[in-house]
């Protein structure tokens, strides 16, 4: 059966060459990165040029990037890092961020701090001057997403910079879904703080970095050795370091060309579900938006009943965010959008990658359709 996989907003598949360049540093280059012998020195030389890619990557010193275990690592070390310093204060966030940033915010807010959750628009969109608004003598940090990662609505990360380093506040972007997607530079923006992940570029899972300008004040959140600057204690993984960092190249590589392909699918698999399906919504931004994503609500379905049906016909896609996945609720973002229940419920993410052609869309075109209609035939609210 043909397998197409359309939930690369999730996870990536490892790159070819990211994988061989992995592989000496499971058993050949084994040392440990803090110790002083040759076989330590190796692992530290290998840490270091990776950690020097990234950096060259994002324009910005070495010295300034944190390796970590991902984005969710780095999203707690940012806000919680920041957070440390004054130890309260007022934190402003959007309504539509991950839960690495949200469930780490309502934890501060048990701990005695307040946090500003701002709305959106229907777009996903954050509005710069709702920010300005809500800024505060003791705002202590300012925390948004460069892209959503279920609708892929990109923000107006720019003017919000502007806005928030005209007060002094330090401002800190999740930039996992957007990193090596989408070309920025984070001290032309104004960016303090980015988390960024390497499974979402084709690079390996368990590592990811946090961009710290320098001079920015902080705190570690985890104690243990003086590794990464004695910001982040803990035996780097070597191998993942030098697979994300070749992932990094590729992508520095490929991605301007990707981006124009998977906008051009992207756009062909909206206008193809419009001509085929009736009572259908695009989510999010129509045209500020991630290039290989796609969400789109289906009136009368439910998504899990579409996924699985998709699935039986080879194609992975999914209902929002992988870490969402699982619950019966109306999507968090779609909801604070104002997309309605009955709309929401039927919502479903398509999110393309470097694998994905115009024959797997094409294909997909010719499966969706009728597994909607099929669902909807056997819904209660059709049969009544």
């Amino acid at each position: 059966m043909r397998r197409i996989y359309l939930d690369h907003n999730a996870s990536t598949p490892v790159h070819p060459e990211v994988l061989t360049a992995m592989l000496p540093y499971f058993a050949e280059c084994f040392g440990n990165p803090s110790s002083i012998h040759s076989f330590g020195r190796e692992a530290r030389d290998a840490v270091e040029t990776a950690r020097e890619a990234i950096a060259g990557f994002l324009g910005v010193a070495k010295e300034e990037v944190v390796l970590t275990s991902g984005g969710t690592e780095s999203d707690n070390l940012a806000i919680k890092g920041i957070a440390g310093a004054p130890r309260s204060g007022h934190i402003i966030t959007s309504q539509i961020e991950h839960h690495a940033v949200l469930r780490t915010c309502q934890h501060l807010e048990r701990e005695g701090f307040s946090v500003t959750y701002l709305p959106v628009d229907g777009h996903g969109l954050v509005d710069p001057e709702a920010v300005e608004r809500a800024l505060r003598p003791d705002t202590i940090l300012v925390t948004i997403q460069y892209a959503n990662s279920e609708v892929g609505t990109i923000e107006p990360v720019e003017e919000i910079a502007r806005v928030v380093r005209a007060r002094g506040v330090p401002f800190h972007v999740d930039g996992v879904q957007a990193f090596g997607k989408v070309p920025f530079q984070v001290r032309e923006i104004g960016i303090d703080l980015l988390s960024f992940s390497s499974h979402k570029i084709y690079g390996p899972k368990g590592i990811g970095g946090l961009y710290i300008r320098k001079g920015t004040r902080m705190v570690p959140i985890q104690h243990g050795g003086d590794h990464e600057r004695r910001r982040r204690a803990g035996t780097e993984n070597v191998a993942a370091c030098v697979g994300f960092a070749k992932a990094v190249e590729l992508r520095a590589r490929e991605m301007h060309d990707e981006a124009r392909r998977l906008t051009q699918l992207r756009d062909r698999f909206w206008e193809g579900i419009r001509e085929r399906v009736p009572d259908v919504r695009l989510n999010g931004h129509p045209t500020r938006r991630l290039p290989g994503t796609s969400n789109i609500s289906f009136k009368g379905v439910e998504a899990e009943s579409l996924i699985l049906a998709l699935d039986l016909k080879g194609i992975g896609a999914s209902a929002g965010s992988a870490c969402t996945s699982g619950s019966l609720e109306p999507s968090f973002v779609l909801t604070a959008m104002g997309e309605p229940p009955e709309w929401a419920l039927g919502a479903l993410r398509c999110s393309m990658g470097r694998g994905t052609t115009a024959e797997d869309v094409e294909y997909v075109l010719e499966v969706l359709p009728a597994a909607v209609q099929r669902i909807r035939a056997l819904s209660p609210a059709s049969v009544a």
